[in-house]
């Protein structure tokens, strides 16, 4: 797998050209629209937009292509972040796969869960990253943002946080702000059954990030993904200070909250299992957003 953080800031030997560039797929539409006059007022490189049939055009300057291969020849990206309606994703994330995009940004929610599966396959036979489907994008705070994620939660700094909900990486990365605890890198890896990054796949990503202080992670009840990963950091001895948040700690068992992944059957997937589990790695888990700044804070202490 590639190194995700290489590819937000770009890699030097592959050229300025690539440096950051990002392809919006679906750039016309009013959702992608939006959000692309978002990321680039944020300072995000955006290089390409591909809408088909709309070839030729400009979006506020920006050059749109029919094809994915027309767009990546032309810019030599490397990075894609997909706008299209559900029905439309696995064509569009297969054709981007194809011409050689190595980071996919998947935004829309309700994929199917074949269609999540099969693109997958194809990132993974092309040494890609896939983020999402469902999910509210990656970024490096006052570098580059790719995604629908609000920019003034974010400040630059050390700490990383990786998260299933949207709205709670914004809380949390709020509340994280507000005490101090700048952030490396976020990563909302989706709320859906099946993700192309999952919390363990984008802990592998962070873990070694030069000068990284500290873990936050944002799980929720449904599946075992929380569990999966407190065990990779106990494993791998993984020794700085992390801090966890558990949402719908409080919902009745055998009911979906929200997200379609957000479902506990009998003691699989419940706040209680994970929370077990992150207390073997030693790491406390918050009762509510603004108590992961505490006890970051607290855990940082003691590491010192």
């Amino acid at each position: 797998m590639r190194d995700i953080m290489a590819l937000l800031r770009g890699s030097p030997e592959e050229g300025d050209y690539m440096k950051k560039g990002v392809i919006v797929q679906g750039i016309t539409g009013a959702y992608g629209s939006l959000h692309t006059r978002n990321m680039m007022a944020y300072g995000t490189n955006v290089v390409a937009g591909v809408t088909p049939g709309k070839g030729g055009q400009e979006f506020d300057g920006i050059p749109v292509y029919n094809t994915m291969k027309e767009a990546v020849d032309a810019t030599r990206a490397r990075i894609s972040i997909v706008y299209v309606p559900a029905k439309f994703f696995l064509g569009a994330a297969t054709e981007a796969l194809e011409a050689g995009i190595k980071l996919l940004v998947a935004i829309p929610e309700h994929v199917p869960v074949r269609d999540t599966m099969r693109t997958l396959e194809i990132a993974e036979q092309k040494g890609a990253i896939m983020i999402g489907p469902n999910t509210p994008g990656v970024m490096i705070p006052e570098l580059i943002k790719i995604g629908i994620m609000p920019a003034t939660p974010f400040k630059a700094g050390n700490i990383a946080v990786l998260s299933k909900s949207g709205t709670l990486l914004y809380e949390i990365s709020d509340a994280l702000t507000g005490s101090g605890f700048g952030q490396a890198v976020t990563i909302g890896i989706g709320g859906d059954p099946v993700n192309g990054t999952r919390l363990v796949d984008a802990f592998e990503m962070v873990r070694n990030i030069p000068d990284l202080e500290g873990l936050v992670v944002v799980g929720e009840i449904g599946g075992d993904s929380e569990e999966m990963l407190a065990q990779r950091i106990i494993e791998c001895g993984f020794e700085k200070p992390t801090v966890a948040y558990i949402a719908g700690r409080a919902a009745p068992k055998e009911k979906r909250m929200g997200h379609a992944g957000a479902i506990v059957m009998g003691t699989y997937g419940s706040a209680e299992s994970k929370i077990s589990m992150f207390n073997k790695a030693n790491i406390p888990v918050a009762k509510r957003p603004a108590e992961v700044p505490v006890l970051l804070a607290g855990k940082m202490d003691k590491s010192d």
